[in-house]
């Protein structure tokens, strides 16, 4: 008999779902039906908090459910938890959990699917078994398994839309993660695709529509146009935080370029260039920041990885 009790937190995802005849598919399956690779006298609590395409997560639904991990993680029966979530966004709520849960008493372990699980390669079943030993055996800490590995949180994010393998990190790095236990559903952080030649009209559209904070999804190291760039000072200027990243997947980011619309010229209006976090995970470190009235200075430290609260280790992704 395992000492304790599992929670697993189900929220939907494809690794609820099946197919339907027109081949569309949509989460239909509630958690109980999804558990793979329990041990004999396993204690399990499931908790059907979301049934919905994670595609579709609001700032507010993110926080439901880290709420419902918060919740469970400091029972003293609860000897791990478990996250069943949709790929789409599934590298926004894990971080979320690990930047407001900061360091849970027990582990605490995401995972989805990338095919359904009436698809001929459905991959849930041997995730969630992975998953399960990683409830097991895995440090305190909030973790992401999929593909046969085990990830940190910190710059993951998804890299391919059809294979089992679908999470990497952006740059193998050391970083410190800010423990924030706020609340981010009231919050607008807008994400603003700047594609080659970009005029201001997003960004301002964003600042008009009332954003509290803004990611940028730039060129190459963090590159735009000179346009840009002067909204940006705006918006700098009217108090409002700016986060770089880039559209490419992997790599270290640097503001190294000038020119008027380079790197270099957003961190000089003040923009903040996050080095590694792309910008989905950009997004809710900024909208945790904000969540707790964060000063520029801790943003920058933490967006920078270095903020002043809670280590993290070497980004690496371990083989289960």
């Amino acid at each position: 008999m395992s000492e304790g009790h599992l929670v697993v937190i189900a929220t939907g995802g494809t690794i609820a779902s099946r197919r339907s005849p027109d081949g569309s598919s949509a989460p239909v399956l509630a958690g109980s039906a999804l558990l793979h690779g329990l041990a004999d006298g396993d204690d399990v609590r499931v908790v059907d908090a979301l049934a919905a395409d994670s595609a579709t997560f609001t700032l507010a639904d993110m926080q439901h459910i880290v709420d419902q991990v918060s919740r469970v993680v400091d029972d003293e029966g609860v000897r791990g938890v478990l996250v069943l979530h949709g790929t789409d966004s599934l590298e926004e709520t894990s971080l979320l959990a690990a930047i407001q849960v900061g360091r849970p008493r027990v582990p605490v372990v995401f995972t989805g699917a990338q095919f359904t699980v009436d698809h001929p390669d459905s991959d849930g079943p041997d995730n969630i078994r992975d998953a399960l030993a990683a409830t097991r055996a895995a440090d305190a800490g909030v973790w992401v398994a999929f593909g046969g590995r085990i990830f940190s949180t910190w710059g993951l994010s998804k890299l391919t839309t059809d294979r089992a393998d679908a999470f990497g990190h952006a740059r193998q790095d050391a970083a410190v993660v800010p423990h924030l236990p706020g609340d981010v559903s009231r919050l607008r952080v807008d994400v603003v695709a700047l594609p080659p030649g970009a005029d201001d009209l997003h960004v301002r559209a964003s600042l008009a529509a009332g954003a509290d904070g803004l990611v940028l999804e730039a060129l190459g190291s963090g590159n735009t146009t000179p346009t840009v760039v002067d909204a940006v000072r705006d918006a700098v200027t009217d108090g409002i935080p700016v986060i770089v990243s880039s559209r490419v997947p992997r790599g270290l980011l640097a503001p190294s370029y000038g020119g008027g619309g380079g790197g270099a010229d957003l961190a000089e209006v003040g923009a903040l260039h996050s080095p590694t976090l792309r910008p989905g995970q950009a997004r809710i470190l900024l909208a945790a920041l904000l969540s707790t009235g964060a000063d520029r200075d801790l943003i920058a430290a933490a967006v920078a990885g270095r903020a002043p609260v809670q280590p993290l280790g070497a980004s690496t992704a371990s083989s289960i």
